[in-house]
């Protein structure tokens, strides 16, 4: 099998952590989010893997992956030029496919437990598509399944105003070539786009029937801010501890965290888990890094109390302030000069952005 993962869109609800780079660049527990799906495919055995990228910095995910050796994989990049929906981006990859079977996963989801199981389901099996469902509170957000009376799969609806049902698409497919076919019969939706769920339920009209089975555990698409932090906590709740970086004292750990190579944990400062620190970061004496904060690589934590928050890559904060429920860009400053006792604050900065309190 090979893998497919779509790399575009624009992130506009993600703003303006996007205006710099793609949403599936975002860091979750200190790895980007499309990383988890590539991790997933080739966990799985599929190991040749094209990722679509979009019209946002595409050059930023060429260099983040590369040839896709380094993660054990082998990439190849298709361009979609712009946001013109699954399904298009989808079909782009047909040269690419081949006759084999597929999955299709979209860069900005998060499964745990990964896809193995369904991999090896889906081979076994003659089905010309297979989907994967979640029970989710909002299903008007996502593509829905509807069902007859005896639980059979009869429609995908995208985004529908009354869901048939509380079973949403989690944004991963398995296909044969046929879908090819399909996506060619599409015509642009009222969004302007061709939708993967109009594809699908061409197939669901054919024989061999259109697969579907339930996800186990938790699922999350990462479309707004809300969900990037909720998917870190989920993330951090699996979090194996580890200390590889220097930590002065065995008082500063406490809980389940993850200090990564060449971090620098100063003596008096407290890390109090679920948390990871990464490389190279150095927390100074007096910091409080809170349950579920993700600290990127190469930061800086001067002063200040940090809780259920993701600070990205080669940021400072150097504050007499608590942020909580926060994302701070790469490259940022978030530094104050005022005494007195700390006050929470919540910031969604983008990169490279300075902010004095």
């Amino acid at each position: 099998m090979k893998g497919v993962i779509i790399h575009g869109g624009h992130g506009t609800r993600l703003r303006p952590l996007t205006h710099t780079g793609p949403k599936q660049l975002i860091p979750i527990a200190n790895k980007p989010i499309s990383q988890y799906a590539l991790e997933n495919l080739r966990d799985s055995g599929i190991i040749d893997i094209a990722i679509v990228v979009g019209d946002v910095y595409p050059e930023k995910v060429k260099e983040y992956y590369g040839d896709g050796s380094k993660f054990g994989v082998k990439i190849t990049y298709v361009h979609q030029d712009q946001p013109r929906g699954i399904a298009h981006a989808v079909g782009l990859c047909e040269e690419f496919i081949g006759v084999e079977p597929f999955v299709v996963y979209l860069g900005d989801n998060l499964l745990k437990g990964g896809i193995a199981k369904f991999v090896e389901s889906f081979e076994r099996a003659d089905f010309n598509a297979m989907v994967l469902l979640c029970k989710v509170k909002n299903p008007e957000r996502f593509g829905v399944a509807k069902f007859d009376s005896s639980g059979n799969l009869v429609q995908l609806i995208e985004k529908p105003k009354q869901p048939p049902s509380n079973y949403a698409l989690t944004g991963i497919y398995f296909f044969r070539p046929v879908i090819f076919d399909a996506i060619r019969q599409l015509k642009p939706s009222g969004r302007g786009e061709l939708e993967i769920t109009e594809a699908i339920q061409l197939l669901l009209e054919k024989s061999p029937p259109v697969h579907h089975q339930f996800v186990e555990g938790w699922w999350k698409d990462t479309g707004t801010h809300e969900d990037i932090l909720d998917a870190n906590r989920l993330v951090l709740d699996d979090l194996k501890p580890e200390i590889i970086g220097e930590v002065e004292g065995d008082e500063s750990i406490q809980g389940r965290v993850f200090v990564d190579e060449g971090a620098h944990i100063k003596r008096g400062a407290t890390i109090r888990g679920p948390a990871a620190i990464g490389k190279k970061a150095l927390i100074e004496v007096g910091v409080y890094i809170g349950p579920y904060t993700s600290i990127g690589n190469g930061v800086k934590v001067k002063r200040g109390e940090i809780e259920n928050s993701i600070i990205m890559d080669d940021s400072l904060v150097d504050v007499n302030e608590k942020i909580t429920d926060s994302i701070i860009g790469s490259e940022s400053e978030i530094t104050s000069g005022k005494p007195g006792r700390p006050k929470g604050r919540t910031f969604i900065v983008g990169d490279r952005s300075r902010m004095v309190l």
